[in-house]
């Protein structure tokens, strides 16, 4: 039996925040968001922890949280200043491996298994990585140390912030048994409340159940968290990620209420997805995407999708889909449209990296 992995999910705290306070010491423990204005109906992307204390989260409507925090300090983002500190995160990543998995600017995934830095723990080694980004970039990292994947990425969010949370090979099984199953990676508030009332709410509530009521309930979401629920996840930290589909989407400056103005928006967004699709695949031909869909995001701000595999990739195809999808909307209106579509397994793109 190969031994278990070394895993460290590695996850900035409040990184946009964080990075514009470093920039300006002033904002010091005053509440601080990074966004999108009010005016254009934009939502935070961050917020740092003194603005969280007034109910403030990550993908709130901009005008929500000035309602909730009247002196919130909202700044504008700075994505080609991220970027740069990302990198400077990531060469200090790549002191210890270069089996790195970048998930977005500031998270990511590392393979410590083969490094023999800090006598070989990965324990060590995290903590290594938090102070070096500390006293290098004066900014606070969390950290996961797990031999799975899914138990590191949970483990990074558990001392959170500027702390580290270690899950041993032996302690995984008692670890999992006790997980409530809306901390798995990709369970959601809807998929939490469908298991809840199937009577499902921890790990070993799945470990009593039969796989096929997880499977006909949940397809291949039902796998994944059975799998997770008994401590399996095979998943490998990849280097290279591999680019699985293009899309594009916009958030309306006005909601819409029929599904004719939808098909108004149609022709623009449907011109933007083929540029796109132009720089992301240049030489495959229109006929060899296969698997289209379309993406509503409603007033309240669930989301639905839907996708078909078959359709030729034309504006026709995606006027079709959207008939079918709006008759999901019940009455409600509409804030974001959104179109995709994925990439022929032969043709997919490598990803470039987010770093």
């Amino acid at each position: 039996m190969s031994p278990a992995r070394k895993i460290i999910h590695i996850d900035m705290d409040c990184f946009y925040a964080s990075v514009e306070i470093r920039e300006n010491p002033t904002l010091q423990g005053k509440p601080v968001a990074v966004g999108g204005s009010s005016r254009q109906r934009g939502v935070l992307s961050t917020c740092n922890y003194e603005a969280r204390k007034f109910g403030l989260h990550s993908a709130m409507p901009t005008a929500q949280a000035l309602k909730k925090c009247s002196n919130l300090i909202l700044l504008p983002v700075n994505m080609t200043r991220y970027k740069e500190v990302s990198a400077q995160i990531h060469q200090i990543f790549h002191r210890y491996t270069d089996l790195i998995e970048p998930l977005s600017l500031d998270e990511a995934y590392l393979d410590v298994t083969d490094c023999q830095k800090c006598a070989g723990s990965a324990t060590w080694i995290a903590q290594e990585i938090r102070q070096a980004i500390f006293d290098e970039l004066q900014l606070t990292a969390s950290a996961g140390v797990a031999p799975l994947k899914f138990l590191a990425k949970i483990a990074s969010d558990m001392n959170k912030p500027n702390g580290q949370f270690v899950i041993k090979p032996d302690d995984v099984a008692s670890f999992v048994k006790t997980l409530p199953l809306k901390k798995i990676p990709g369970v959601g508030k809807v998929t939490t409340q469908r298991l809840l009332d199937m009577g499902l709410e921890t790990c070993a509530d799945i470990q009593k159940s039969a796989q096929n009521l997880l499977l006909n309930q949940f397809g291949k979401m039902g796998k994944r968290i059975w799998d997770f629920s008994h401590g399996i996840d095979e998943r490998e930290v990849q280097a290279h990620r591999v680019r699985k589909s293009v899309g594009v989407e916009r958030t309306l400056s006005e909601n819409i209420h029929t599904a004719e103005q939808g098909l108004a928006l149609l022709e623009n967004l449907y011109a933007e997805l083929l540029r796109r699709l132009e720089r992301s695949a240049p030489n495959t031909p229109l006929s060899a995407f296969r698997k289209i869909g379309v993406k509503l995001k409603f007033a309240d701000f669930q989301v639905t999708t839907l996708e078909k595999t078959g359709l030729p990739l034309c504006l026709d195809s995606f006027r079709q889909l959207l008939g079918q999808i709006w008759q999901r909307s019940q009455g409600k209106s509409v804030r974001l449209l959104g179109l995709h579509v994925n990439l022929p397994e032969g043709n997919k793109q490598e990803q470039m990296s987010f770093w």
